[in-house]
């Protein structure tokens, strides 16, 4: 009895044992499963302008020049901001004022020396001074197709994607859709079918959007504002280059309502002033000509550029 009792405990041990390293092969199979979960998720792959390319998640240090509207619409503060000279994306400051400039071009060295690790470029790669293959030893590069660089909602998709912020890409073009919805109404209550219309001026030259121009597209194809007749007969197939209009011309401009974008003391402003030609258009007899001495939004486009615009339009045409 007692050598069975014995043999019984030893195999009852044994059993024991047994199922403990079971256990722990399983929670080590667990956490395998789990670590090589992570390891996904800390990667994408995504179709480019230079075909499949595997990009981190988790990039902190990020340079997309230009193209910081959408990184800053998904809270991230990209590690440099685009510039030309002095010259930057003013409407962006107010998240983007302590991040220092890397020129338009990308210069290899100014590159180098903001350590980005995840750098993404425009499509049109002959602007840079680097190529794809100089960017891509400096850190992951990815480029834009075309229609992404041109399409500020594809960016915010294809940015939410490589940044691992789907679900914030989503989020914030929800709410920019309701935004949309909402100022059209107010606008549409506000005006009727009163025509609008926006000139640039820079220098003492005059640059009149047309209806797919930069920030205009808001203005004319998402909030359905009648566009006067002198902006319709420019528009059509924009082309790259953007030519000023003269003073003879813009007294054709039979606008009830015009936003001069100007710098302060810009001399398109006093040259309008003085001009009685431009006196006579129906909008400046209706003193419903509104200076905006930030036209930066304007004359750009992105979520951010976007929201400012409809701000601006619901400032002074909604009261």
């Amino acid at each position: 009895m007692r050598i069975c009792r014995y043999f019984l405990t030893i195999g009852l041990l044994a059993l024991i044992l047994l199922l403990a390293a079971c256990g722990g092969e399983n929670e080590d199979s667990g956490s395998e499963s789990a670590d090589n979960s992570d390891e996904q998720n800390i990667e994408v792959t995504l179709d480019s302008q230079q075909g499949e390319v595997t990009l981190p998640t988790d990039a902190e240090a990020i340079m997309a020049p230009y193209h910081e509207d959408a990184l800053v619409a998904l809270g991230v503060t990209p590690v440099a901001k685009w510039a030309i000279g002095e010259s930057i994306q003013d409407y962006l400051e107010e998240d983007l004022k302590d991040v220092p400039k890397i020129e338009w071009n990308m210069p290899l060295e100014q590159v180098l020396n903001h350590s980005p690790d995840l750098i993404i470029l425009e499509h049109g790669l002959d602007s840079y001074e680097g190529t794809y293959e100089d960017y891509k030893k400096i850190a992951p590069t990815y480029v834009m197709k075309e229609e992404v660089t041109n399409d500020w909602r594809k960016q915010i998709e294809v940015f939410g994607k490589i940044l691992g912020k789907e679900d914030k890409a989503e989020q914030v073009m929800n709410q920019y859709n309701e935004k949309v919805k909402s100022a059209k109404e107010e606008i549409n209550n506000a005006i009727g079918n009163e025509t609008v219309a926006a000139i640039w001026a820079t220098g003492n030259q005059f640059f009149l959007f047309e209806e797919n121009r930069h920030s205009a597209e808001v203005l004319y194809s998402e909030l359905g504002v009648q566009a006067p007749e002198l902006v319709q007969s420019l528009s059509g197939d924009v082309e790259a280059q953007w030519n000023p209009i003269s003073l003879e011309k813009l007294s054709e401009l039979k606008a009830d309502h015009v936003f001069l974008l100007a710098s302060e003391g810009e001399q398109g402003i006093e040259t309008l002033e003085n001009s009685s030609v431009w006196q006579s258009t129906p909008a400046a007899e209706n003193d419903q000509v509104y200076v905006l001495n930030d036209p930066s939004n304007w004359t750009n486009k992105g979520l951010i550029a976007a929201e400012k615009t409809i701000d601006d339009l619901l400032e002074f045409l909604v009261k």
